[in-house]
């Protein structure tokens, strides 16, 4: 594999940067706006909402949430007094109906984003969808189709697509830097024993809180706070878990490093070990996807114990035989490898001082590290451009679909205890019916699994 010479780094860091500039131009006159509608502004609703409020070329219209409180605190923050500003909507349907949207931001539980999406997309409007894309990879591969079918432009709530030093930091995996790369390593690790989300009883939803709206297509569940809200990514019903909160994340620089988007095989193991709460998914998983080339990538989930993983905190290391490069959500880092110009020695105990394997051994590789910020600004940039442009995104709905499968077969790898192995073409399990029945769910009446047509 070819080696990253200094000038080589340097001209990928300046073509980054004029990349980033030109996605960054302005367009201020208010016929150019792109009128948005946002679906759900809650926790990360009200974020995803900050960074778009940080482009003065757009224009929110409309806001929708099922929470009054929510949609009166992010009228106030867009610029109009309670009942004033921006239409407020309960029914997102008819935010969809507006003529004076152009494309809507959907920023709900994880179940609901299929059909929100594909309804969009058949309302003419352009999406940009928080991630993870979908509850199961059935899902995904429909809004996939609905995007291309309507020709809209799509953006999946990855925001780190659109972060230089991100993009920086993976074109050095993919140019051969670190040697061959056959390990990669991600971690979601933090302490949340003994505790965890508590373990609050079931009982009557709020008075202001619609819980039959916030259930949709999900099965028919009693109410438990810690089903709503952020909380609600503890639960199958609504989430993938923190494979998919996070995982996501991760599998997606990981994509972009190795230059492949589909694992042939996948296990995974954990379970609910230490935290005493309510919560469905498990506080301690480890999932393994083999990609062709010869490549082990693994998620290692401990929420039991904070101390760190790699170098640094880092979220993320690809380990080559040069070096490795760890990855964190606010820069990178990369260390040389010493190699050894002998064969490994065979060791034995007449022969120890013969031990000369790593004798001459130096560095194949200068280290190098780079900083920047993930803020989602800068995808919320992208995507208004590209809603002008009509470009692809920088994570686009097939880029998101792909990213998101990968966490989702690792969550049916650890349900069904299995080593699976995966046709990426097809979006089949080659090895296992059993599994393939999990690619998809049984929406609850009188919601249907979504279509194209």
């Amino acid at each position: 594999m070819s080696k990253l010479t200094r000038r080589d780094f340097a001209k990928t860091a300046a073509a980054a940067s004029v990349t980033t500039a030109l996605s960054y131009s302005k367009i201020t006159g208010a016929n150019d706006r792109v009128r948005l509608g946002f679906i759900a502004i809650g926790n990360r609703g009200d974020q995803v909402l900050d960074a778009f409020l940080a482009h003065k070329d757009c224009e929110v219209t409309a806001v929708c949430d099922i929470y009054q409180p929510y949609m009166d605190f992010a009228s106030k923050k867009i610029g109009g007094e309670v009942g004033g500003g921006p239409k407020q909507i309960k029914d997102y349907r008819k935010l969809l109906e507006l003529k004076d949207v152009d494309a809507v931001v959907i920023n709900t539980p994880d179940h609901w984003h299929a059909l929100q999406t594909i309804q969009a997309c058949q309302a003419g409007k352009d999406v940009y969808v928080e991630k993870p894309l979908s509850l199961c990879v059935a899902e995904g591969r429909k809004m996939v189709e609905a995007v291309r079918k309507y020709n809209r432009v799509s953006q999946v709530g990855i925001h780190r697509r659109s972060s230089q030093f991100v993009q920086e930091a993976t074109e050095i995996v993919r140019s051969g830097y670190l040697g061959k790369v056959m390990a990669v390593r991600a971690f979601h690790i933090q302490n949340e024993w003994p505790k965890g989300i508590g373990n609050p009883p079931n009982e009557k939803p709020p008075a202001d809180f619609d819980w039959e709206a916030w259930l949709g297509p999900a099965p028919a569940k009693p109410y438990n706070k810690n089903r709503t809200f952020y909380r609600f990514r503890w639960f199958w019903d609504y989430s993938g878990g923190q494979l998919t909160n996070f995982g996501v994340h991760y599998l997606d620089s990981i994509h972009q490093g190795l230059g492949q988007d589909k694992p042939a095989a996948v296990t995974a193991m954990g379970g609910k070990f230490a935290i005493e709460d309510n919560r469905d998914i498990p506080d301690t998983m480890e999932v393994s996807w083999m990609y062709p080339g010869g490549i082990l990538v693994t998620f290692t989930q401990i929420n039991a114990n904070s101390q760190a993983a790699g170098l640094n905190n880092g979220e993320v290391e690809f380990r080559g035989t040069k070096g490795t490069l760890y990855l964190k959500s606010n820069g990178y880092e990369v260390v040389a490898d010493n190699i050894s110009p002998n064969e490994f020695f065979a060791r034995s105990p007449l022969d120890r001082t013969k031990d000369n394997w790593r004798r001459g051994s130096k560095p194949m590789i200068e280290a190098k590290s780079g900083k920047g910020d993930a803020d989602t600004k800068h995808h919320a940039r992208n995507f208004l451009d590209c809603v002008r442009s009509r470009k692809e995104a920088n994570c686009d709905i097939e880029v998101g679909h792909r990213s998101t499968s990968a966490p989702l077969i690792g969550n049916i790898a650890y349900k069904m205890k299995a080593f699976l192995e995966w046709d990426g073409k097809t979006e089949r399990f080659t090895n296992n019916a059993a599994a393939n029945r999990l690619l998809s769910y049984q929406y609850r009446a009188p919601y249907k699994f979504p279509t194209t047509t």
